[in-house]
């Protein structure tokens, strides 16, 4: 089966995000999860992490997912629905429970970080081809996905195979590739996540990943030559920044999706030349002129930041760099709004943090490279930026 949406489906948004998310419950207290007396609920998802944080900054955004008819279900719900986010394609399972997961307050990259997932059989694994609305995925200038849904059943993988094919009418893909080696029952969650990236328009990886996946050593450079086919692939370097590699339409990955450039199909927009999407529609345009060559790399170095917890920074960097590219900002800005919305997840001590508000993250990601460098970023500071500008507007 074939998704496919008619032109004109209502209710655009900026972004339509898939994927499975749970109920989370962290850790009263540092310790084993042997020893941990009480635990604070919350909400973990890469996709839905994503979709609050740029809801909360202004986006229409839309989770598909499916969740059980439980309380874990409602309470999944109604804290995404929250913060402004579409719920109305989420689908209730009542034959199958919603996910959690328990997880210790370290790292998650330390011997002693802890997480215990209960999501085996989750309502959300249970997504497939034919139970998740099409026009509800088809309806969006960026169709976000993640690798750690294709881990989670066949189903899902089909899903997402079927999302990331190359065909003109689809929206513009998002991938975060999300390498979790736990998640996957054999040795091919490498390969098929090299495959679902490859089908992307806009790919986020890290470093690390792809070391540990694909064996890819040398930087992102050689990242790069194994993954050319995103029109635009932003390696993350942890600490150090973030590159970004980028064809202009006209090149290897516009040809690859069989559409000419900034062509808009019967159904849906294209990217822009410059990996912007466009406003969906159904008049189509006429192809540019642009180079058929890969443009020269972006780096941006990340800020100093007093880490409070890590979980959910990638996530973060991604809704920011997204937002940025939704606005049409430069390439470097769109990096450095990555890791001002980073920093406002990793001086917080949840999965989800209030993003900067746009005023706030301008001004910031249009610092000159030494004051940019000199900027340090501690526990609170969107608040305390938020704060000030509200004081600012009151008379």
């Amino acid at each position: 089966m074939t998704i496919s949406g008619p032109c004109n489906a209502p209710d655009v948004v900026d972004v339509v995000a898939l994927g499975e998310s749970m109920v989370t419950f962290l850790p009263s207290q540092p310790g084993r999860l042997a020893d941990v007396p009480s635990f604070d609920r919350a909400i973990g998802g890469a996709e839905s992490n994503l979709a609050c944080a740029l809801a909360a900054a202004g986006h229409t955004v839309r989770w598909v997912s499916r969740v059980g008819a439980d309380a874990f279900g409602n309470h999944l719900t109604d804290t995404i629905g929250e913060y402004g986010v579409d719920v109305s394609a989420v689908h209730r399972d009542p034959a199958r429970p919603t996910g959690i997961y328990f997880r210790t307050a370290g790292d998650r990259s330390t011997d002693a970080h802890e997480v215990a997932y209960y999501r085996a059989g989750s309502a959300a694994s249970a997504m497939t081809v034919d139970n998740v609305d099409p026009v509800a995925v088809r309806a969006g200038r960026i169709l976000h996905l993640s690798g750690i849904t294709a881990a989670l059943s066949e189903g899902c993988l089909a899903l997402l195979r079927e999302l990331t094919t190359r065909r003109p009418g689809r929206p513009p893909v998002s991938f975060d590739v999300n390498h979790r080696a736990g998640l996957w029952q054999d040795t091919d969650g490498p390969q098929v996540l090299l495959e679902l990236a490859r089908g992307a328009d806009i790919v986020f990886v890290g470093e690390d990943e792809a070391e540990e996946a694909w064996g890819v050593t040398g930087g992102p450079e050689a990242i790069r030559e194994a993954l050319q086919e995103p029109g635009v692939l932003v390696v993350k370097q942890g600490a150090r920044g973030a590159t970004l590699f980028r064809h202009p339409a006209g090149s290897r990955a516009a040809g690859a999706m069989g559409v000419p450039p900034l062509e808009r199909s019967r159904e849906w927009g294209r990217a822009g030349a410059d990996g912007t999407p466009q406003a969906p529609g159904c008049a189509p345009h006429p192809p540019a002129a642009t180079p058929s060559v890969e443009q020269p790399s972006t780096f941006v170095p990340a800020l100093n930041v007093d880490v409070v917890a890590p979980t959910g920074a990638g996530d973060a960097f991604a809704a920011g760099f997204l937002s940025a590219t939704l606005r049409g900002l430069p390439l470097s800005v769109r990096l450095r709004h990555g890791h001002l919305w980073a920093a406002a997840t990793l001086t917080a001590p949840g999965d989800l943090a209030p993003p900067p508000t746009r005023d706030h993250a301008d001004r910031l990601a249009a610092l000159d490279d030494d004051a940019w460098g000199r900027l340090r970023l501690g526990p609170g500071w969107t608040q305390a930026a938020q704060r000030a500008e509200e004081e600012v507007r009151t008379p």
